[in-house]
């Protein structure tokens, strides 16, 4: 599992990542996505589940195991959660999920317009939350990492954040 860790910069912020003609970079090679899914909805925990299960529908055809379904579906809920916990606040917003395949490979992006995150490591350590008023476990990232063959976190504060995750199903 891989975690890569970078700063949104204004040039890049709202770059798109599946699409019908956007490019899926992997390795330095560029590729069309065969498959993909853009969606939006309100930063509002009752929507989580419907994140799950929407990428979960939008990769069934792949036929993946019960395992890959729970781990895909736990990391998106991850995603979704720390966007409208932390990104928002609890103070709603607007959350977008994207989904795309490669061969047999499942890209999803999650990206909020909330606070961002100042200290990217840190949010990344184990049981580390900015909310553990409302009894937050930090363990979110860990998760994704956990779940997922590659998570990568980009963020700037005042901004918003995006994470990229990326699963080959078998």
């Amino acid at each position: 599992m891989e975690t890569y860790i970078h700063a949104l910069t204004e040039k890049n912020s709202k770059r798109e990542d599946c699409g019908q003609t956007v490019a899926f970079q992997e390795q330095e090679k560029e590729y069309v996505a065969e498959n993909w899914m853009q969606i939006s909805f309100a930063a509002r925990s009752e929507n989580e589940g419907f994140a799950r299960t929407a990428v979960a529908a939008f990769i069934s055809y792949l036929n993946p195991t019960i395992e890959e379904l729970a781990d895909i579906k736990t990391a998106v809920s991850e995603a979704v959660t720390n966007c409208i916990i932390h990104g928002y606040n609890l103070k709603g917003g607007t959350v977008w999920l994207e989904a795309c395949v490669l061969d047999r490979t499942l890209r999803v992006v999650i990206t909020d317009e909330g606070r961002g995150i100042a200290d990217i490591q840190k949010a990344l350590e184990p049981l580390f939350t900015t909310r553990p008023d409302l009894e937050r476990s930090g363990m979110g990232f860990s998760f994704m990492e956990a779940f997922m063959d590659t998570v990568e976190v980009e963020s700037t504060p005042g901004k918003g954040t995006r994470v990229v995750m990326s699963r080959e199903i078998s």
